[in-house]
C-alpha cells in the first residue's frame, strides 16, 4: 500500500499550513473566546473560498468529492491552530448524514449551500441517558396531520446555537431512528448556550411540541442508524487526526522550552532524562498519526472493520494525547497552565477531545466487542 500523499493532497497541506499559521495567533484565539458564536464568520467564508467546505461533497452536489484522508490532512493542521470554526459539526457529520440519508431534491438543496459557507449545520444525538450508545434514542417523532411533532432532550450539541439547521436524530412510531431538519429558532426549541472546553461553543437543546413539515424528514423514513454510525465513525477519524495536530505543536513548543529555559546554568534539554521524556513524547506523537491514518484509510471500509479502526483509533489516540499532554505541562513548570502561554489552551482541548463521542475506556470496550470478546461494563 502507497502510503504517500498524492500532489493534490500535499498542495492542501501546504496550504492550510500556511493559513493556519498565518491566522490563528494567539490574539485571534482571545478574541474569539469571546465571541457569542465562538468563531469568525469571515474566516468561515475564507474557507468556503479555499474549497475546504466543499471537500467531502459529491461533485454531483457542488463539492470535490474528496475523502478521508484529505479530511484528515486539513484537521490536523486545524489541530496546529486550535481552529474553533464548526467544520466536524457541519462539513464532516452533517454532509455526511444528508449524502447518506436525504432524497436527492433534499441533497441538491442543502449540500451546495454548505460547500458556499452560507449554511451551518449541527448534529443533536447525544442525550443524558445513553452513555455514547449510538442506539438509544429517547426523542420522539409522532406523525402528525400536518408532519411531525418532536419531542425529547439533547446534550452537548456541537457548535448548535450557530447552526441554521439542526439535524435531530429522534425515534420514529415504528421504533426506528429518523433524521428531521430542524430550523433554527423553530417554535418549541429551546437552547442552552455554553463555551466548549479548548475553544469553541456546543449547547443543550430542548424539544417540546415541535412541529416540522413532512419534509423536514432526511430521506424515506429508513432507519438511520446505520448513516448516524457512519458519520460518527468518520468524525472519530477526523478528530483523531485534529489530536495529533495538537500534540505535534505541544511537542514542538516544549522541545523549543527545553533548548533555551537554563538550570544551574545548562539548558533543560541538556540533562538527559529530559531527553527521554521528549523521545517519549515523540513517540507517543507517531504512534497516535500512525493510528488516525489507519482510522481515515478505514473511513468508507464495511461496517465492522470501519468501527474498530474508529474505537481503536480513538482509545490508543486518547492514552497518547493524555501524556503528551501532561509531559509538555509538567516540562514548561508553573508557567504550563498560565494565559501567558498556548500550553493550557491546548491541553484543554485534548481533554475535550477524549470525551467527546466517548472516552478511551468506552472506545476500548467496543473495540473489543466489535472483535467478538466479551467484556465487562
Amino acid at each position: 500500500m502507497d502510503l504517500n500523499l498524492s500532489d493534490e493532497q500535499r498542495l492542501l497541506r501546504e496550504s492550510a499550513d500556511r493559513f493556519v499559521n498565518e491566522t490563528y495567533t494567539a490574539d485571534h484565539r482571545r478574541t474569539i473566546a469571546n465571541d457569542p458564536i465562538g468563531f469568525s464568520m469571515d474566516i468561515w467564508k475564507q474557507f468556503a473560498d479555499l474549497g475546504w467546505l466543499a471537500l467531502p461533497i459529491p461533485e454531483a452536489h457542488g463539492g470535490l468529492g474528496g475523502g478521508a484522508i484529505e479530511i484528515g490532512i486539513l484537521m490536523e493542521a486545524f489541530g496546529r491552530g486550535l481552529v474553533s470554526e464548526p467544520y466536524l459539526s457541519t462539513v464532516v457529520i452533517g454532509t455526511s448524514l444528508i449524502s447518506e440519508c436525504g432524497t436527492e431534491m433534499q441533497k441538491q438543496a442543502l449540500l451546495p449551500k454548505v460547500a458556499d459557507g452560507s449554511l451551518i449545520l449541527a448534529f443533536a444525538h447525544s442525550e443524558r441517558q445513553a452513555r455514547y450508545d449510538l442506539v438509544k434514542v429517547a426523542t420522539t417523532a409522532k406523525r402528525t396531520p400536518d408532519g411531525w411533532r418532536i419531542d425529547g432532550q439533547k446534550t452537548t450539541v456541537l457548535d448548535g446555537s450557530a447552526a441554521a439547521q439542526i439535524v435531530v436524530s429522534a425515534r420514529i412510531d415504528d421504533g426506528k431512528i429518523g433524521l428531521f431538519m430542524v430550523p433554527q429558532g423553530a417554535a418549541g426549541l429551546t437552547s442552552h448556550d455554553f463555551p466548549r472546553l479548548g475553544s469553541g461553543r456546543a449547547c443543550n437543546l430542548e424539544l417540546r411540541d415541535v412541529q416540522l413539515p413532512a419534509e423536514a424528514l432526511l430521506g424515506d423514513g429508513s432507519d438511520a442508524l446505520t448513516a448516524i454510525e457512519h458519520a460518527v465513525d468518520r468524525a472519530v477519524a477526523a478528530l483523531g487526526a485534529e489530536a495529533v495536530g495538537i500534540m505535534q505543536t505541544l511537542l514542538d513548543q516544549t522541545l523549543e522550552h527545553t533548548k533555551f529555559r537554563k538550570q544551574f546554568g545548562r539548558p533543560l534539554s541538556a540533562n538527559q532524562v529530559i531527553r527521554h521524556r521528549l523521545a517519549d513524547m515523540a513517540m507517543q506523537c507517531d504512534e497516535a498519526r500512525s493510528m488516525a491514518l489507519r482510522a481515515a484509510l478505514m473511513a468508507d471500509a464495511e461496517p465492522v472493520a470501519r468501527s474498530r479502526a474508529a474505537s481503536g483509533a480513538k482509545a490508543k489516540i486518547g492514552k497518547c494525547a493524555r501524556f503528551v499532554a501532561e509531559q509538555s505541562v509538567q516540562l514548561h513548570g508553573a508557567m504550563g497552565v498560565t494565559e501567558e502561554l498556548d500550553i493550557g489552551s491546548y491541553f484543554k482541548r485534548l481533554l475535550a477531545f477524549e470525551m467527546l463521542f466517548g472516552g478511551s475506556a468506552h472506545h476500548y470496550r467496543r473495540h473489543a466487542a466489535l472483535g467478538g470478546r466479551a467484556v465487562e461494563a
